[in-house]
């Protein structure tokens, strides 16, 4: 291990636990203030270039503490806009981060993990199999990357990043605690001081989670639902065969009956062409829906190499859309963003070293059903 490795990375510490670290230190607790500006509102992660830090202090630091963010190994800007970095972890695996500008929104897709532990049919994620959960420092480290790279610019016509949602690769709640530490900073008004409304997490839907989340923070919640019921999400998303439907939607609204406003849930649906596109599909998904206060985002399936399922028509997509603002709800399309450079939703893939075996397993199957 090298003596860098060895050092404390703070770039991933909230406020609390970097008050915490200073006092080991033997440090006065404001000195956590100092280092989230410079760290997180300034890129600094140089301790020289801290200059209301005292010079005993920059050299203790020096000693012990990084600032240690990923490597881009990937910058690519899309024809629409959309831009995505690959950032290399420590050990060697990649993830995969996309900004979204829409008008004087930016919106950052951010990954939690390496890879993903779950195994949706419909994503190319987990397609690759599973690393290893993402560090705090490496989740709000995407963050600090996608900013620095505004920083030249702010505060002239650039967009800055208005909006982040745990939507990369990986089911964040699966990561629990560093997810949750990494979005503290996203809200952190001495960090990058997001509104709390800005700050999505969307889950697949592991419900202890989901209710072990509404103890510690009131973040957005979207649910990847993307079926009406059970036996068709049991063969889109496999986890719905430990927590089905009634208990995720439940969660959800225990969840929202927690905050201290009224929220609404946003509700994911990939529409995929004669999986889960009829209109009697979007029926029955409004009857479930009916006693929760949801919008509803409707993504067409975003192809990629390895699956067999296929883009619906936009006719179909509006219908079913239709069907649904019909009874009373609101209802968005989402706009295919980045699916030139691979950026779009469930098209995320990065560079995983698989513990799973899941993707040799999958590319034995497509050799003997090609």
């Amino acid at each position: 291990m090298t003596a860098a490795a060895e050092k404390t990375n703070l770039l991933g510490m909230p406020r609390e636990k970097l008050e915490a670290y200073f006092e080991t230190l033997g440090e006065k607790r404001f000195r956590a203030t100092q280092l989230l500006q410079w760290m997180h509102q300034r890129g600094v992660d140089d301790f020289d270039q801290m200059t209301n830090v005292s010079k005993s202090l920059r050299e203790k630091l020096k000693q012990v503490a990084v600032i240690h963010g990923p490597e881009v190994v990937y910058d690519e800007t899309s024809k629409d806009g959309t831009r995505k970095w690959v950032m290399r972890m420590d050990n060697g695996n990649s993830v995969e981060t996309v900004l979204i500008p829409d008008g004087e929104r930016g919106t950052l897709c951010v990954s939690s993990q390496i890879g993903c532990t779950l195994d949706c049919t419909f994503c190319s994620t987990g397609k690759r199999g599973f690393n290893r959960n993402l560090t705090a420092a490496e989740i709000i480290g995407q963050v600090w990357v996608a900013r620095k790279a505004f920083m030249p610019f702010l505060p002239g016509p650039e967009r800055p990043i208005t909006n982040v949602v745990m939507m990369g690769m990986g089911e964040p709640l699966m990561n629990f605690d560093n997810v949750v530490d990494a979005m503290n900073l996203m809200m952190e008004d001495l960090a990058y001081g997001i509104s709390k409304r800005r700050v999505t997490l969307s889950t697949s839907g592991v419900v202890p989670a989901i209710d072990k989340l509404a103890e510690v923070t009131d973040v957005s919640l979207a649910i990847s639902l993307h079926a009406p019921n059970d036996e068709l999400r049991n063969k889109l998303v496999p986890l719905n065969k430990k927590y089905p439907i009634a208990e995720l939607l439940a969660a959800t609204k225990r969840y929202f009956s927690r905050l201290p406003e009224k929220r609404k849930a946003t509700i994911e649906y990939t529409v995929i062409e004669g999986m889960n596109d009829k209109p009697e599909h979007a029926h029955e998904l409004a009857e479930l829906l009916r006693d929760l206060p949801c919008k509803i985002n409707l993504i067409p399936f975003n192809p990629f190499p390895e699956s067999d399922f296929r883009r619906p028509s936009m006719n179909a997509t509006r219908r079913f859309q239709a069907v649904l603002n019909e009874a009373g709800y609101v209802a968005t399309i989402r706009t295919p963003r980045g699916d030139d450079i691979d950026a779009a939703c469930g098209q995320l893939v990065g560079q995983v070293e698989d513990r799973t075996r899941r993707s040799q397993r999958y590319i034995n199957v497509q050799q003997v059903n090609p």
